[in-house]
């Protein structure tokens, strides 16, 4: 591996900056809730409490890798169709910083600030670029949702020398025990960019795994150190019907993990209840430490925000190497 650093957009919790620290890249995230910087303090990462858009590439000059994680309420595809109309504006603005134009002005107009902060890596990286100091390496994490956000983006990103790859990343498949989807983007300006290879099969899938002979998905029950069995019955997704709601056993791995985590139910197999998951416990189901040092408010949303730090190191690892 090369000689790197790291500046980590909306840097949340730290699970990029975790994968980072196990590579030996020095990493500065940029944070402005409160909490989640009490938490980042806490473990050791570097941190400027501040609005990203108040800083430029120049203001961390050794930093040549690019991360982040901007926020993405904005375009779920529930609801109205406001997430739909949020990603068109996205894309008509990437078009525009392509060409060179500076969109601040009718970014500060839009009725949802969280809509126009998906572009500041793109700033960030035109930027840089512009100043004829390039980041190596961009990585970008987020929810499926932004995927076309991601794949525009590449595409104005390719314009100016990178190789691009984009997609969706399975977190069960990178032995997160949980299962979630995310949109990933990693550009490199040299040798060809690709996504982290799976190092465990899919939760269950209809088609035979593709490498038969990677290890089946990590459990909860692996993850967590309860006596099994147990289950777990999920409020997530089932719209307040009880009916509804899922449930899973320690044998297989978590739901997503939500900022409601905590309202899930934990069981033992004739239903007797047990002791729900603590702070630590949720974490682990991220992959983080059962030690990290959770701090602030909103510990259970800070979790849920954070990109799991196994699968960070999967993808900065095939972003750098």
């Amino acid at each position: 591996m090369g000689t790197y650093e790291l500046v980590n957009l909306f840097a949340g919790a730290g699970g990029l900056d975790l994968a980072a620290r196990g590579l030996g890249v020095p990493s500065v995230g940029i944070e402005r809730d409160a909490n989640v910087c009490a938490t980042r303090r806490a473990a050791g990462l570097a941190t400027e409490e501040s609005d990203v858009r108040e800083f430029n590439p120049s203001d961390f000059p050794s930093a040549n890798v690019l991360a982040g994680g901007p926020p993405c309420q904005t375009f779920t595809t529930a609801g109205t169709g406001t997430g739909r109309r949020a990603l068109t504006d996205v894309l008509h603005f990437m078009q525009r910083m392509a060409m060179g134009e500076d969109v601040s002005e009718p970014l500060a107009q839009l009725n949802d600030e969280r809509t126009g902060l998906v572009l500041e890596p793109l700033r960030w990286a035109l930027a840089a670029a512009d100043s004829d100091h390039p980041y190596e390496a961009v990585v970008l994490v987020q929810v499926p949702t932004v995927l076309p956000a991601w794949q525009a983006m590449g595409d104005v990103l390719s314009a100016k020398g990178y190789s691009v790859a984009s997609g969706l990343l399975r977190a069960e498949e990178f032995g997160v025990p949980q299962t979630r989807r995310y949109a990933v983007l990693i550009a490199r300006r040299h040798g060809a960019a690709a996504l982290p290879k799976t190092t465990h099969q899919p939760y269950r899938t209809s088609e035979a795994p593709s490498d038969p002979t990677l290890p089946p998905c990590v459990t909860m029950g692996e993850a967590l150190d309860r006596p099994e069995p147990f289950h777990v019955v999920s409020n997530y997704g089932t719209g307040g019907d009880p009916k509804a709601r899922g449930r899973r056993t320690s044998v297989e791995p978590a739901f997503t993990v939500t900022g409601k985590i905590k309202r899930n139910r934990i069981t033992t197999e004739d239903g007797a209840e047990l002791e729900r998951l603590t702070c630590s416990e949720a974490g682990q189901l991220q992959s983080f430490p059962a030690d990290y040092p959770w701090a602030g408010n909103d510990k259970a949303q800070q979790i849920a925000n954070a990109t799991p730090p196994l699968l960070a190191t999967h993808i900065l690892t095939a972003a750098l190497i």
